[in-house]
């Protein structure tokens, strides 16, 4: 648990959220500084500082009482249902025109095909939702960030990253789009390479990752940290 860093999954959560920071309860910061900082990075959460009046905050009637008004109050939602969660994938078969100069074309068409087939079990398997094929390679979407890393079995690089996206027809957009594409740039031949996100996200699953730095990523503002599975 002390290895997980939450706060770049804090602003993916969709449901409407309320935090009480309580000084029994939250001894970090004062009370109050580790909730605040939980529901300034949730959309729309509802903040709720208590004083210190009460040592246990399980027998702090007013923790009852926050949480009854937070479900009894009937507010549009300040969360936008367009915009969903997703575990981003690109993929890119590792070099591809050296493969198509030594192939032929025919020959060439017809490994894509194998590729194009067997991605596409890979994807059925594994509850994946393909985007887009982009030549040699494809850009997928799972509801699940462990889905998503076993479902490659290519010899291939893939990048994968967790963030918000928005559905707009057949394709996909949102600044996790570029991050997920951006972190497949870091992969080499055969190397699955995921954000910091996925790693988080995937505690528990059995996924071994091993750190590949802080890097900048082309178009992104804050610098990303990459792991590459083990």
């Amino acid at each position: 648990m002390s290895e997980i860093d939450v706060r770049a999954v804090l602003p993916l959560i969709r449901a409407e959220t309320l935090v009480i920071a309580h000084p029994a309860a939250n001894p970090i910061g004062g009370g109050g500084a580790a909730a605040a900082l939980l529901a300034e990075r949730i959309p729309g959460a509802r903040f709720v500082p208590l004083d210190g009046t009460s040592v246990l905050y399980w027998a702090d009637a007013r923790v009852a009482d926050e949480i009854v008004r937070f479900l009894a109050t009937d507010e549009p939602s300040a969360i936008s249902d367009e915009r969903v969660l997703a575990a981003v994938l690109f993929t890119d078969i590792v070099g591809s025109t050296a493969q198509l100069a030594e192939l032929g074309d025919r020959q060439w068409q017809d490994l894509l095909g194998r590729h194009d087939r067997l991605t596409s079990e890979i994807l059925d398997r594994f509850r994946g939702r393909l985007i887009d094929r982009a030549g040699d390679g494809l850009l997928a979407i799972f509801d699940g960030p462990a889905r998503g890393v076993r479902a490659l079995g290519l010899e291939a690089r893939a990048g994968l990253h967790v963030g918000e996206i928005e559905l707009r027809d057949d394709t996909v957009t949102g600044i996790a789009v570029h991050i997920a594409a951006r972190v497949m740039g870091r992969a080499q031949a055969g190397e699955v390479v995921v954000s910091r996100t996925v790693k988080d996200l995937t505690a528990g699953s059995g996924l071994v990752f091993a750190d590949r730095g802080t890097h900048r990523l082309k178009g992104i503002d804050e610098p990303w940290q990459t792991f590459v599975l083990a």
